[in-house]
């Protein structure tokens, strides 16, 4: 018995279905979240990552180890880099186990010059105090129960506490759960007069209640509700008419929020107390929403308008023959005092929310600093908290916390997580995890050692397919192969009011008007060489921002025959001029709602900015906005009315001259530029008159120079060259560290001109194309000089697409500073560029597989260029200023390079399958055989890097922000393609399952694991990768034809394998 229940758990089978059933649970997981703001929510907690039957699957998975290590002898000398794996995964697992039941983190805020020792822990817990008259020694006694509960409006939510007290039986039941609750005045005539307030101050709006014939103080001013008080905002109210009159000693304002109109509050004056309005008084904004209501406290849900950051329970409390309902908020993160309600002659305390944990040592900020990008008030480019650490066991000392430098003490880390909106107190993450951490390190150590001894290591499996590919190579004499390889692809919210009025002139006008004049290619290139700051407070050339502008209107990043610098330019010089020019882009069909709003036809891809606008130049799209921004998933046609109005208010804003930011400002703390028109608008006073003088007049002068010189059509620019080459000098003068220098803008626009990676999508396609051609012919007559010589002339031409590909990713790291793949077009150009690099290390034996992955790269290539990707440069976000995302991304994104070269030697094995004749079957099978040694070799490499980068991305987030494992999507689907690709190596140890026909069917299959790691992530579910949530779809038609073209493809390739392989 016990030896067939070792022969179970210790078997490559369970090994196998262990790995598909942890997949897929995994995967269920992520898609419950789908819609929702984060995850994991408490829902896929429960259900999936904090169930018993999940933590089930990774104790047989740790039985499954280390039963194998002795089943199949990994103690032995030659095994050793086997072992290495199995207790590598063995201390992964433990230091799991270790993590989830003895590790623990919270939140921790502190306020500049405060010392605190305490923290709320991040698990949510339902504690209940009983007491009552029984006593020990004197002592009266307490009942006490503290129970972590994770509850979800998307759940039955359950929670049932049978206890005693004495002799006394006591339950305590869950009834019902609120989300978004918050403590209100319900209708009730027992009830008392209170007067409801919200006070919109820093952070979220949060409630008060004035009682009539009572004062409260609120922040320190006094409020009275028909109690005349002297220097309190008095507010009165008359039982039989309902009307509220207010009385302030301060002068203020305010808005009704339905009408928008405002009025004064005057000081010491009786007025009417307009409801639903937003009033500024003093240094509070305050709202009051309804009228006066007799009524009691109650627990109610909170307006869907208002952001839910409480819950609610109610609670059925049961004691000596007596039930009551007790309601009471709380939730993760809140700390709300103990609630109290006598039940049965007991007294009991409920508390809903974090637990207060204290420190061994205290913390005392010290100081707050939050660093912005040049120019920006909200983009961040780091931020850290000064702090001293006061320890009675040890010594006092000082710290710097910022993001990737975490404060550990005494087994406690502390990471920068946040700060508070007024940037004078920081709120910091704080793990205690010491042996998980301990144990999970010791296990990616081994992992890292164990998987790079399998590629290296004499005797293990990359030796044994690099033999086998020789024997292959010396066995092939000849080839004979018809080989038809089929292709398919891969893969605002404002109101514009203008006083610009004027005739639209027709398409026709517009062109002739901007051929007579636009300034000439050669003059505007000069103006291109500008340095310009962006809203995000990048630095960069003028010639990038009017490409990025153009990409992000219409597409393109040109207008008819005319450069990006050109229209910008114009766009400067003549704005009532590009109203009507059609350069706003609506999809086809999708965006066809707008284009019956705006007055277009159907068929008409762009639009002009006048468009927008009806006679009364009111803003087209305005009434449709709110809700399209407020919705949490938002419809299609919503996305349509985003994206249009985004492109509306980017053209606006150019047009008004916003976007010319410039001219620095002198001695600046955030190196703020500014355009003429902000300048003038701020009211800023510089010292230096001359300078703000130019500021005001400076770009003006150039345009109008420019006009004239146009005029005289003599071909000499040199004065408007002067006040250009003015504009860059104060650039360098005040411009300070934030100026680029002379080699980074040279080098940006001599990027932007040569586009390379756009142009290297066709360069790849031609070339394997035409070299997939010539293998073909090669293959029919294999002595043919010219076909030999023909295919290393396409090979060398790859291999200098190569090299194009590498010098443009180092360009690309040089002008942005930063390594290129911390976003979506970057991490597809480097991922085509990792594929490509597989095939010049995987291919020197094969150039069908040479041959492919350049067609694979340049499908990837292409992909990166489709509309949706945006292929401008950016400032790096605080958390990815880190050496890590050069060894993580690149390590973790690379690794889909050889999944991707596995997919295509899949389908090329199975096209070779149906290809085989009784012929030709000798031939196929070596072509087969050295193809499938190829992608086992290539998923080999890939999943070796794909579980290194994954681990290596724990460590990072270990070190980041406290947590080496937390469920997010990303690092989930990573973990679900590393267990798909180990089932798919491991399908040769599987009877049943060991034939070349299954094994590239399923390097085929499981690249859809890495397409939903990479795309499905970062653009359909929630999570911190997901940033490009709900931009794009893909259809269910699409997916299941691409899986019913594979279905069929491989069962006409299985029917040949039964017919000429199986016995090989």
């Amino acid at each position: 018995m016990l030896k067939k229940l070792g022969n179970i758990l210790f078997s490559n089978r369970l090994t196998a279905m262990l790995f598909i059933i942890y997949a897929i649970a995994m995967a269920v997981g992520t898609f419950m979240d789908q819609g929702q703001s984060t995850s994991p929510t408490p829902y896929s907690r429960t259900l999936i990552y904090n169930a018993i039957w999940f933590e089930v699957i990774m104790v047989v998975f740790l039985i499954n180890f280390i039963g194998n290590i002795f089943r199949y002898r990994l103690l032995r000398k030659e095994k050793w880099a086997t072992l290495t794996l199995h207790l590598s995964f063995i201390f992964i697992l433990l230091g799991a186990f270790i993590t989830r039941y003895y590790g623990f983190e919270g939140m921790m805020s502190i306020r500049e010059g405060a010392t605190e020792n305490t923290f709320l822990s991040q698990k949510t817990y339902l504690t209940t105090y009983i007491e009552g008259d029984y006593t020990i020694n004197g002592q009266l006694q307490r009942r006490t129960k503290s129970d972590v509960v994770d509850f979800s409006p998307r759940l039955n939510n359950k929670y049932h506490l049978e206890t005693t007290y004495h002799n006394s039986a006591v339950s305590v039941e869950l009834i019902d759960f609120i989300p978004g609750a918050e403590e209100d005045i319900v209708p009730d005539e027992n009830g008392d007069f209170y007067l409801k307030l919200v006070e919109a101050g820093s952070g979220a709006p949060h409630n008060h209640f004035l009682k009539l014939g009572q004062v409260s103080n609120i922040h320190n001013i006094l409020y009275a509700l028909n109690k005349p008080t002297a220097g309190a905002i008095n507010i009165s109210y008359s039982n039989e008419t309902n009307a509220l009159t207010i009385q302030s000693p301060f002068e203020g304002e305010y808005m009704t929020m339905a009408t928008g109109q405002q009025g004064l509050l005057i000081k010491d004056s009786i007025q009417p107390l307009v409801l639903r309005s937003r009033y500024i008084v003093g240094n509070q904004a305050i709202v009051f929403p309804k009228p006066v209501v007799k009524g009691v406290f109650d627990v109610v849900k909170k307006s869907e308008l208002l952001k839910g950051d409480e819950d609610g329970l109610v609670l059925k409390v049961s004691a000596n023959n007596e039930t009551k309902i007790l309601k009471l908020l709380g939730g993760q993160g809140i700390d709300n005092p103990f609630k109290q309600l006598k039940v049965g002659g007991l007294d009991f305390a409920f508390k809903y929310g974090s637990k207060v944990l204290e420190l061994p040592f205290d913390i005392k900020l010290n100081d707050f600093i939050a660093e912005r990008y040049p120019g920006t008030e909200k983009s961040y480019a780091s931020f850290e908290s000064k702090v001293t650490v006061y320890d009675s066991r040890e010594e006092d000392f000082d710290f710097h916390i910022y993001m990737n430098n975490i404060l550990n003490h005494r087994g406690y880390r502390f990471f920068q997580s946040s700060f508070d909106p007024d940037e004078k107190g920081t709120i910091l993450s704080v793990n205690h995890d010491y042996w998980g951490t301990w144990f999970t390190y010791l296990g990616y150590f081994l992992l890292y050692f164990g998987l790079l001894a399998i590629l290296i290591s004499k005797g293990a499996r990359m030796e044994v397919l690099r033999k086998q590919l020789d024997k292959i190579k010396r066995k092939k004499a000849t080839l004979t192969v018809i080989l038809t390889f089929l292709s398919a692809g891969l893969f605002a919210q404002a109101t514009h009011n203008t006083n610009h009025s004027f005739q639209r002139p027709t398409q026709i006008q517009l062109d002739s008007i901007l051929a007579q004049n636009i300034t000439p290619a050669s003059v505007s290139d000069r103006f291109g060489y500008l340095v310009i700051q962006d809203a995000d407070g990048r630095m960069k050339p003028v010639n990038t921002y009017a490409s990025e502008l153009l990409r992000k209107l219409s597409k393109k990043d040109h207008y008819q025959n005319y450069t990006a610098d050109q229209v910008f330019l114009s766009m400067q010089e003549s704005p009532q001029l590009w109203y009507n020019v059609p350069i706003i882009y609506l999809k086809l069909k999708k965006a066809d709602t707008i284009r019956n709003l705006i007055g277009i036809p159907k068929g008409q891809k762009y639009a002009a900015l006048i468009d927008f606008l009806d006679p009364n130049l009111n803003y087209k799209l305005g009434p449709f906005l709110e809700d399209a921004y407020s919705a949490q998933v938002p419809t299609a046609i919503q996305k349509e009315f985003k994206a249009a109005d985004q492109r509306v208010s980017l053209l606006y804003n150019t047009l008004e001259g916003d976007a010319l930011k410039l001219f620095p400002i002198p001695n600046d703390n955030n190196s703020k530029w500014v355009s003429p028109r902000e300048y003038v608008q701020s009211g800023l006073v510089l010292k230096d008159s001359l300078y703000a003088n130019f500021i005001r007049t400076g770009f003006l002068a150039y345009m109008a120079t420019l006009q004239n010189e146009k005029v005289k059509k003599n071909g000499d620019y040199s004065q408007s060259d002067k006040l250009l080459k003015a504009i860059k000098t104060t650039q360098l003068k005040y411009g300070g560290d934030a100026m680029l220098t002379d080699e980074k803008i040279s080098a940006e626009i001599k990027y932007n001109k040569y586009d390379i990676f756009k142009k290297l999508f066709s360069w790849y396609m031609y070339a394997s194309s035409l070299m997939f051609i010539l293998l073909i012919v090669q293959i029919i007559r294999d002595k043919s000089k010219i076909l030999n010589a023909s295919v290393s002339v396409f090979k060398v031409l790859i291999f200098l697409c190569f090299g194009l590909h590498t010098l443009g990713l180092i360009a690309r790291w040089y002008i942005s500073g930063h390594a290129p793949w911390s976003d979506a077009y970057e991490s597809m150009i480097y991922v085509a560029w990792a594929t490509m690099a597989f095939g010049v290390m995987l291919g020197y034996k094969s150039n069908l597989t040479f041959a492919s992955t350049a067609f694979v790269t340049a499908m990837i290539l292409m992909i990166a260029h489709w509309n949706w990707m945006d292929p401008s440069i950016g400032n790096l976000q605080p958390v990815l200023n880190s050496y890590w995302l050069m060894i993580h991304v690149a390590i973790i994104v690379g690794s889909y390079g050889p999944f991707a070269l596995g997919m295509i030697l899949g389908l090329i094995c199975l096209l070779l399958m149906i290809l085989t004749t009784a012929n030709n079957k000798q031939k196929m099978l070596l072509n087969v055989k050295e193809l499938t040694i190829i992608n086992e070799m290539a998923l080999t490499v890939g999943l070796v890097m794909l579980t290194i980068g994954n681990f290596l991305g724990g460590m990072w987030a270990n070190e980041s922000w406290g947590r080496y494992w937390g469920w997010d999507p990303k690092e989930t689907w990573a973990l679900i393609s590393i267990m798909i690709y180990a089932f798919v190596i491991h399908m040769r140890l599987v009877p049943g399952l060991r034939n070349r026909w299954g094994f590239n069917l399923a390097s085929v299959l499981a690249f859809g694991s890495i397409l939903m790691t990479y795309f499905g992530v970062n653009f359909y579910l929630a999570g911190l990768h997901s940033y490009a949530k709900d931009d794009q779809q893909i259809s269910t038609i699409y997916i299941l034809s691409t899986l019913g073209l594979i279905s069929v493809l491989s069962l006409f390739a299985y029917f040949k394998y039964r017919k000429f392989y199986k016995s090989y």
